[in-house]
Order: C-alpha cells, then structure tokens, then sequence
C-alpha cells in the first residue's frame, strides 16, 4: 500500500510554481531601497510641511533649470505631457495588456496595482497631508513625476525580473534606461515650467519607487503563502484518500 501511494504521488501531475516578480538575491536589495524611499518621503515632507516656498537647494536648482530651459515653454509642455493622467493610464494599459497577452498575469495584477496605488498616495494622501504650495497649488509630491516613475520602476521589474521576455540582455537594459531618461526629462520639465519645486520631483520619484516594491514584494509574499499552504495540503489529502482505500480494502 505505501508503495502505491509513492507512485500515485510521483505519476500525479504538478503544477510549475509561479515566477516570482522579485529574485531571492534582489529581494533584500528592494527592502532596502524601500525603506530609503519611505525614509526620504518622510524626511522632505516634515521639512515642507505647509511651506509656501523652496528650500536653498531648491533655489539653486530651480534657478539653473529655469534659465536653462526657460525660453522653450512648448517643448517643456510637450515633454511634460509624458507624466499626464491619459499617458500614464496609456502606458499602464499597455503594460497589462502586454502582460496578458504572454500569459504573465502575475505581472498584469503587479501593474495594475502599483501604478493607481502610487498616483492615489501621492495625490490624495501625501498632497493635502503635507500641504506644501506653489501659488497656491499642492505641490509635494510631483504627480507629474509620480507617474512616469512609477512606469519606469514597474517596467524595470518586469524587463529584468524573472517574469522577463525572452529579449537580448542588451534591448531589455535599453528599454529601462529609456523609461527612467523619460522620467528624468518629465520631473526637469515640470520645474522649468515652475510647476514644480526640485524636492517635489525627488519626493515623487521616492514614492513611486517605493510603491513598486512593496507591490511586488508583497504580491510574491503572498504567492509563496500560497505555495506553502498547497505543498501541505497534498500530503494530507493523500493520507486521507489513502485510509478511505484501506477501509474499502
């Protein structure tokens, strides 16, 4: 009997685990980084909370961004139209879509939650919590910048975890470095149009990093919780099937 049940074990069919979003190795690296992003929120939001004006760094940086860039408000629009609401959603769509399409739904529920997760904090909680402005607008953290980080994180994951496409190292890397160039020049355009302060664009960038980490270290938290809870099962649904053998026996 027990030899049956070793071979019923060995010739039922298993299902392959689920690919994390996260290697092991890279799991302690986004702790880490989480913990940093948080910490810099934290830290620019008690400094500028209800503040009507930039600090000295921001002076400095504004200031040279804006003389720089200043006299091209058209391509400073253009460019800042890549953090909007309808490019952010856009790309977010295709994202999911692009992930369902090559059977990766893991990474479709991983983008669909961090990017509505980071713009939610970073508008409705962080904005009129700290309540920082700039002729009377919200300002901390940048929405604008908030987006297409968030994009760009998630994208990272997606291109260089193990959820990655079958694409040479070198294109995947292009793609990433591509995404975070266009979330550099968005945060650079929406302080040449003073929009926005320098820390806005930091603090925005902070919490978009730190929401794709927790997503996807929590989403692959609870898929190993779910992998645990099978693999225990399965023995027992075997010795019970295994008694009510032997009682018919």
């Amino acid at each position: 009997m027990a030899r049956n049940d070793l071979a019923e074990r060995a010739a039922a069919p298993r299902q392959p685990a689920p690919r994390p979003l996260l290697t092991p190795a890279a799991r302690p690296w986004a702790v880490a980084v989480l913990v940093v992003c948080v910490a810099v929120t934290a830290v620019l939001g008690a400094l500028f909370a209800h503040q009507t004006r930039g600090s000295g760094l921001d002076t400095a940086v504004d200031a040279r961004i804006q003389a720089s860039l200043g006299g091209h408000p058209a391509l400073l629009r253009g460019v800042a139209l890549l953090g909007s609401a309808p490019a952010v959603i856009a790309v977010a769509g295709a994202l999911v879509l692009a992930c369902l399409a090559t059977h990766r739904r893991r990474g479709a529920l991983f983008v669909l939650i961090a990017v509505p997760a980071a713009e939610v904090t970073g508008e409705y909680v962080l904005k009129p919590l700290i309540h920082r402005t700039l002729e009377g607008d919200l300002v901390f953290p940048s929405g604008h910048t908030t987006g297409v980080v968030v994009l760009a994180a998630a994208i990272a994951v997606l291109l260089t975890g193990p959820l990655r496409p079958p694409w040479p190292a070198a294109v995947r890397l292009l793609l990433v470095l591509a995404a975070f160039l266009a979330a550099g020049l968005t945060a650079v355009a929406m302080i040449g149009m003073g929009a926005h302060y320098f820390t806005d664009t930091v603090g925005g960038g902070a919490v978009a990093v730190a929401m794709v980490l927790a997503t996807a270290l929590a989403l692959d938290w609870f898929a190993a919780r779910g992998g645990q809870r099978k693999s225990v099962s399965a023995p027992m649904s075997s010795v019970a099937s295994s008694s009510v053998r032997r009682v018919w026996r």
